[in-house]
């Protein structure tokens, strides 16, 4: 199952940079605005008094997160919420509101446990890794050898046949980390381990462990795989640095079972001068199955939608089109932003700009662009009108996975909106991703943000520069 690391490589490579956001910038006061911007600055106000006055984008969070919890590709979970989705879009007054369908993959976690058998038996706490392999009924009991990169795996590799490996591997950023996770199987067992545990790819949680997606490769063998907590990674390298012989018992449940349907769900508000020409803006979805995947990436799929739905509130129907796409299975296949892609091949290139939220909203947050100069400089421009929210200057890393596929083919100017990096792994992929982690003024913060961005982006009188 490819990683999201590995799709992100067939993406432009400003999505990728999304992995290692730069601190933002202090925000400064406002200059004098540029003045192509004066046409668009009432209706600009207005759009940021009437997210900030309200807490409704956190309310439908709280709604999706709390009514359909984790909602993984294949999931009853995921088909349900995207049928919410679809319907509440057309009590929003959004139009042309469908699901885009597409098969996705199917990986069921099941039962899981790890223990420490000896010295002593101990429970550990642990999330299977997603598409891994089951353990036989038994478990898979073997000795614990920890090592802390895939130099020293490769230098004791006559240490691993027979054992769990545990890559006991510090967080330096999600980019250089997650190396681990996606391919620790299989580094792992071309040595002979029998099973890999991962330190949970993120900074310091409460004993929180973090799932995602793993690959395996053809012609090596494939072995279950699973991530542990920062401090039981820690408890259990103390023991081994003492000396201690530990032996581990690891069992999973867990099956791939065949592709089944899923869908994207899409809504717009038509241009009324050029609904051809699309200004698209989303998030992932689909989620994890731990918790309810408030900030990875429900939280994204709101504030994009509640960016839509603050236009028809306040009846503002620009000259594009303007189009919300919840995409399915970022998590662990791309499915929905390929599906995407294959769809609207033919008009990628009417697409003028595409936004994605897929980074958290928390503080200190930020809008990046990918695009050539003169583009750049009329959405710096334009972020510049949001200072006053604490917006800092318009910065790099526009893109993302769902929109890259589009955006490649059609050469499109992108955008992402994102949080603080650090807040945002530490919950990502892990039980702690609940709504309770997010702040409603956040929320609505980044709402006023993208739907400033977007309504300039679809009202200018001729589209972006490319």
């Amino acid at each position: 199952m490819p990683t999201r690391r590995q799709l992100l490589s067939t993406v432009p490579a400003a999505a990728s940079a999304l992995l290692a956001l730069p601190p933002a910038r202090a925000a400064a006061q406002p200059g004098p605005t540029a003045g192509w911007l004066a046409p668009f600055q009432t209706d600009v106000q207005r759009l940021i008094d009437a997210s900030v006055g309200s807490t409704a984008a956190w309310d439908r969070l709280a709604e999706l997160c709390d009514t359909f919890g984790g909602r993984l590709t294949g999931s009853r979970n995921l088909e349900l919420a995207s049928d919410w989705a679809a319907d509440t879009m057309r009590k929003d007054g959004l139009e042309q509101v469908r699901l885009q369908k597409t098969l996705g993959p199917r990986w069921v976690r099941g039962a899981e446990s790890l223990e420490i058998v000896t010295p002593v038996p101990s429970p550990l706490v642990m999330l299977g890794l997603g598409g891994s392999i089951a353990t036989p009924e038994a478990g898979v009991t073997a000795p614990l050898v920890v090592v802390r990169s895939f130099d020293e795996l490769n230098t004791r590799s006559s240490e691993i046949p027979g054992t769990i490996v545990l890559f006991d591997v510090p967080y330096t950023g999600y980019g250089p980390t997650v190396a681990y996770r996606a391919n620790g199987a299989i580094n792992a067992a071309r040595h002979g381990a029998v099973a890999v545990l991962v330190r949970s790819v993120g900074p310091m949680g409460l004993r929180t462990p973090h799932t995602g997606g793993m690959s395996y490769l053809q012609g090596t063998p494939r072995i279950p795989a699973a991530a542990i907590p920062i401090e039981d990674a820690q408890r259990l390298a103390r023991l081994v640095a003492r000396r201690v012989p530990v032996t581990l018992r690891l069992r999973m449940s867990a099956q791939t079972l065949p592709d089944v349907e899923s869908a994207n769900v899409i809504g717009e508000i038509v241009g009324r001068e050029h609904p051809e020409e699309i200004v698209l803006v989303g998030g992932h979805f689909d989620s994890w199955d731990p918790a309810g995947g408030a900030s990875d990436d429900g939280v994204g799929c709101i504030v994009t939608w509640e960016a839509a739905r603050l236009m028809k509130v306040l009846g503002l129907r620009p000259r594009r089109t303007v189009r919300v796409v919840l995409f399915t299975n970022e998590e662990n296949g791309l499915r929905g932003a390929l599906a995407y892609r294959d769809a609207y091949i033919e008009s990628a290139s009417k697409h003028v700009l595409a936004l994605e939220s897929d980074i958290g909203v928390f503080e200190p947050m930020r809008l990046g662009f990918s695009g050539n100069d003169r583009a750049r400089q009329m959405m710096a421009e334009a972020v510049d009108l949001l200072r006053p929210l604490g917006f800092p200057p318009l910065g790099p890393g526009g893109g993302g996975a769902d929109i890259g596929p589009i955006a490649q083919v059609g050469q499109v100017p992108a955008m992402a909106l994102a949080g603080d990096p650090t807040k945002y792994f530490q919950i990502h992929h892990s039980p702690a991703d609940t709504v309770e982690r997010i702040d409603p003024k956040e929320m609505a913060k980044a709402a006023a943000g993208i739907a400033v961005v977007s309504w300039i982006a679809a009202e200018m009188d001729t589209p972006l520069p490319r």
